[in-house]
């Protein structure tokens, strides 16, 4: 009973940093986040120090607190990103009609809804490359790029609002990649894609260690 619980702390408390609810610097503490959760200690516990191994927290003092990534660790997994976000994408021209009309059915309903939809926008964007790593066929590089992935979640639409809208029509143009079976334009589009977020991270970063971000 404690695994699935303790699975969906994870996934909750991981929304919590994703809506902006928990930043940079909050501390990750058991009795806080059993009660917001509506949970017991354990699980909580146990989705904390997954958190922490997933390096999305450390300690300091006798707390564990959300990190703040640099712009070095930053660049480095955008770097990974691209490489192999880009071979996924490249094999995903085989994905069924219906899942990517499904897919191109959800980013408009998001567009639509708006950047206030926060754990909506998370699920979308997550499944979205998500599916195409799925398309690869590589457990190993599915497993890399969730991890990647989750290393960034920090950096949502509310630090980078301007990466909303621009996030969600480069998906669909790399779903009409995908649907024309263009696997390489599909593949330069999401590396693009990737890069344009990084930049936009390492921007925030620059503001912020400038003492001028929210």
């Amino acid at each position: 009973m404690t695994e699935p619980l303790a699975k969906r702390a994870h996934a909750r408390i991981i929304g919590m940093i994703f809506s902006g609810e928990l930043v940079a610097g909050d501390a990750l503490q058991e009795a806080k986040l059993g009660e917001a959760l509506n949970m017991s200690r354990t699980p909580v516990r146990e989705a904390i120090k997954r958190i922490e191994a997933e390096g999305l927290a450390e300690r300091d003092g006798r707390f564990l607190r959300v990190r703040q990534l640099s712009a070095e660790e930053v660049e480095e997994i955008f770097f990974l990103r691209e490489t192999l976000e880009a071979h996924g994408a490249r094999m995903a021209t085989r994905l069924p009609k219906s899942t990517l009309e499904a897919m191109k059915t959800r980013i408009h309903a998001l567009m639509q809804a708006g950047p206030g939809e926060g754990e909506e926008h998370w699920r979308v964007d997550n499944d979205f490359h998500r599916m195409l790593a799925d398309a690869a066929g590589n457990e190993t590089l599915i497993r890399t790029i969730d991890d990647l992935r989750l290393r960034t979640c920090i950096f949502d639409h509310t630090r980078v609002p301007q990466r909303f809208l621009k996030g969600c029509e480069e998906h669909l143009a790399i779903i009409a990649a995908l649907e024309s079976g263009d696997a390489e334009q599909a593949g330069e589009l999401i590396a693009a894609h990737i890069r344009n977020a990084r930049d936009a991270i390492l921007e925030w970063l620059t503001v912020f260690n400038e003492g001028k971000a929210p």
